[in-house]
């Protein structure tokens, strides 16, 4: 099959969610099946975990690896923390399964020829900044970077610059993608349509232990909420002018949900939306 070009001006913004981007990766695995492959994509947290399968065009990879190692304490247990201070096994996470496991494509990865942004949350200025995806290393420090969610995981250092989740900052990019031009945008989300973030306990937890060490972080925490609703307004709002096609799962899986039958449905949820909206992504994408 021809691999479509889609225009220029047209972004893929990816959000994280932890498992809640299995919905993601059906959304771009059918993506895959049709040889859509979209020229600027901006990713945060596990939103940069699907676009890496997706730029190195491996199918259902972030299911397998989702599914398959879900319940392997080397893959995400207590015991981690006594040697990474992570409950993710970091090593194995973004080391061993990648390349001894389950195989990444690094040679095709690397030959893409679009912009691939991650966003990664600085401690010291508590905002966001945006690497270029194509220098990430085979030991995958980036996407660790832009994972890390604060105590599940330790900081990350790029550059002796210590790095936390990109949601931290800024959970939705999308307006990384209208800052440098783009008009037109794909947008996965992985909530349900009218969901609005509220603060929590673990977050307020979570602050009171970072205040002191990264006072500018915790200062973007605080505005988190407003911030990530505010992108919620924008999404919708593009949605309704014509300048996004949005997806969204019709219910969320939960952040470390354990079933991997539920998984399995998410991503076939995201597959499906896809699917059903085949002939609306393609005059979207293919219009001038």
């Amino acid at each position: 099959m021809m691999e479509y070009l889609t225009i220029e001006g047209t972004s893929l913004i990816l959000e994280g969610g932890t498992f809640r981007g299995v919905y993601t990766a059906g959304v771009l695995d059918y993506f895959l099946d049709e040889n859509i492959m979209m020229p600027y994509i901006v990713a945060i947290s596990a939103g940069a975990i699907n676009a890496a399968s997706y730029v190195s065009k491996q199918k259902e990879r972030t299911l397998r690896v989702f599914t398959n190692y879900r319940h392997d304490k080397r893959y995400i247990g207590k015991r981690n923390f006594l040697k990474e201070r992570s409950l993710f096994g970091l090593d194995f996470s973004y080391n061993i399964v990648p390349n001894q496991l389950d195989l990444f494509d690094w040679d095709t990865y690397y030959k893409y020829q679009g912009v691939l942004k991650y966003g990664v949350t600085n401690a010291y200025t508590g905002e966001v900044e945006y690497m270029n995806g194509i220098e990430l290393d085979k030991n995958c420090t980036m996407l660790r970077a832009t994972c890390a969610i604060p105590v599940v995981f330790p900081e990350i250092k790029i550059n002796d610059i210590p790095y936390y989740d990109g949601g931290l900052s800024e959970p939705v990019p999308i307006q990384q993608a209208i800052d440098e031009g783009y008009d037109k945008h794909i947008i996965v989300l992985t909530r349900p349509k009218g969901y609005r973030k509220e603060m929590d306990k673990k977050t307020q937890f979570v602050m009171r232990l970072l205040r002191k060490k990264y006072p500018k972080l915790v200062e973007a925490m605080e505005k988190r909420v407003e911030h990530y609703n505010r992108s919620m307004e924008l999404c919708e709002r593009l949605e309704r002018e014509g300048k996004a096609i949005v997806f969204r799962p019709d219910e969320a899986l939960n952040s470390f949900e354990k079933d991997v039958e539920k998984m399995k449905e998410s991503h076939q949820m995201g597959y499906n939306h896809a699917k059903n909206n085949e002939q609306k992504i393609k005059e979207f994408l293919y219009r001038r």
